[in-house]
C-alpha cells in the first residue's frame, strides 16, 4: 500500500523554545529543557542530535513510504529553512509547511519571504499551551487575533494554501476548535489540517464527538492522527491501540474516510512506539476498508499537501538572499 507521511519533523539542529525554556541537546538523541526536564527526543540510531533527511529517506523506504509532510513545531525548534533545502533537494519527495511567531514585530515580512520568496504554500500554527505559542505568549484566539490576520489576508491571495494547527488539549487556553472553523469558512479557497485528532481520550468520546461534529458540515477541514498513541498513553505493548482505535472509528463516522490524514509526528513520537508500529497499526485494523485505508494513507495527503500547483512553486523558487553569495 502507497503511503505518505503527514506529519514528520525533520531537525538539523534541535532549537526549541517553548514555556520550560530552551531546548539544549546532551546527546544520544537527548535534550534538556531549562527548567531541568530531560526528554528523549531523537529514536536510537536515528541521530545523536539531529534527524536528517538522509536518515529518514532510509527509513522510507523500508517502511514502503513514498512521500512526506515536513512541519514545524517549538519542540524542536523551528526548522524552517532546512525543510525548504530539503524539498529543494529532493524533488517530489517532500513538501513542507513553514512556522512564525506572529507576535514577532517582523512575522509579516517572514511570511512573505517564505510564501513569496522560498514557495512555500503551508504554515504550522504551533499554538498549544504545552509545546506552543500559548506557553510564553497571552492567551489568543486564531480567528481574531490581529497579527495572525494580518497573516491570513496575505495567505488569502493563494488559493490552495494549507494552514495546519495544533491547539493541544481541552485543559489549555489554546483548545480553540471553533476558530477553525470560523477560519475555514472565511477562507474556504484554502484547506485547514487539525493535528493529533484535536487531542483525543477514549473516555471522553462525547468530547470528541463535538469537536469533529463541528468539523463535520466543513469541506476544507480534515484531521491528522499523529501523536495520538503518546496522546492516549499507549506504548509498544498496546499495539494495535484499542484506545487510539475508538478514537479513529469516531472520526470515521463523523468525518469520513477522505477527512482523516495518517502520520506520525516522529521523531518523538517514535521514542514511544516503533516508527514500523506507527506505520503499519490501522493495517492491523478493521476500521476501514482497503479502499478507504488508502485515502487515509495516501490519498488525502496527496490531495491536500502535494497540490501540483503548491508542489511546484517551492521547486520554481530560488533564494534571492542567496544571490550575493554566489
Amino acid at each position: 500500500m502507497k503511503k505518505i507521511e503527514g506529519h514528520i519533523h525533520l531537525v538539523r539542529a534541535i532549537a526549541g523554545s517553548k514555556c520550560q525554556g530552551r531546548l539544549t541537546p546532551i546527546g544520544d538523541g537527548r535534550a534538556i529543557w531549562d527548567n531541568g526536564e530531560i526528554i528523549h527526543l531523537i529514536p536510537e540510531g536515528w541521530g545523536d542530535d539531529k534527524f536528517l533527511a538522509e536518515t529518514y529517506l532510509d527509513i522510507m523506504k523500508e517502511e514502503g513510504i513514498e512521500k512526506a509532510v515536513l512541519l514545524q513545531g517549538t519542540l524542536n525548534g523551528y526548522q524552517n529553512y532546512y525543510s525548504y533545502q530539503t524539498v529543494k533537494k529532493h524533488p517530489g519527495k517532500f513538501v513542507a509547511a513553514f512556522s512564525v511567531d506572529p507576535f514577532a514585530d517582523n512575522a509579516l515580512e517572514i511570511v512573505r519571504r517564505h510564501v513569496e520568496d522560498l514557495g512555500f504554500r503551508a504554515i504550522k500554527f504551533e499554538i498549544s499551551q504545552g509545546g506552543g505559542l500559548h506557553g510564553f505568549h497571552r492567551a489568543f484566539r486564531l480567528d481574531n487575533e490581529t497579527r495572525v490576520s494580518q497573516i491570513m489576508h496575505f495567505l488569502a491571495d493563494y488559493p490552495g494554501f494549507v494552514v495546519t494547527t495544533d491547539y493541544g488539549d481541552y485543559t489549555q487556553t489554546s483548545y480553540q476548535p471553533e476558530a477553525i472553523v470560523n477560519l475555514a469558512k472565511r477562507y474556504p479557497k484554502m484547506d485547514f489540517v487539525v493535528c493529533h485528532l484535536s487531542f483525543p481520550n477514549a473516555d471522553h468520546l462525547d468530547r470528541l464527538e463535538n469537536a469533529l461534529q463541528q468539523f463535520a458540515s466543513v469541506d476544507n477541514i480534515l484531521v491528522d492522527i499523529s501523536a495520538i498513541q503518546d496522546i492516549e498513553g499507549e506504548e509498544t505493548d498496546k499495539f494495535p491501540y484499542p484506545r487510539c482505535q475508538a478514537d479513529v472509528k469516531l472520526a470515521k463516522e463523523i468525518l469520513g474516510a477522505k477527512k482523516i490524514i495518517w502520520g506520525t509526528d516522529s521523531p518523538w513520537s517514535s521514542t514511544f512506539n516503533t516508527y514500523h508500529q506507527l506505520a503499519t497499526w490501522l493495517e492491523n485494523t478493521d476500521i476501514f476498508t482497503e479502499e478507504e485505508l488508502e485515502d487515509v494513507m495516501y490519498n488525502n495527503a496527496e490531495r491536500v499537501y502535494f497540490k501540483p500547483e503548491n508542489v511546484q512553486a517551492m521547486l520554481d523558487a530560488e533564494d534571492p538572499a542567496l544571490k550575493d553569495l554566489k
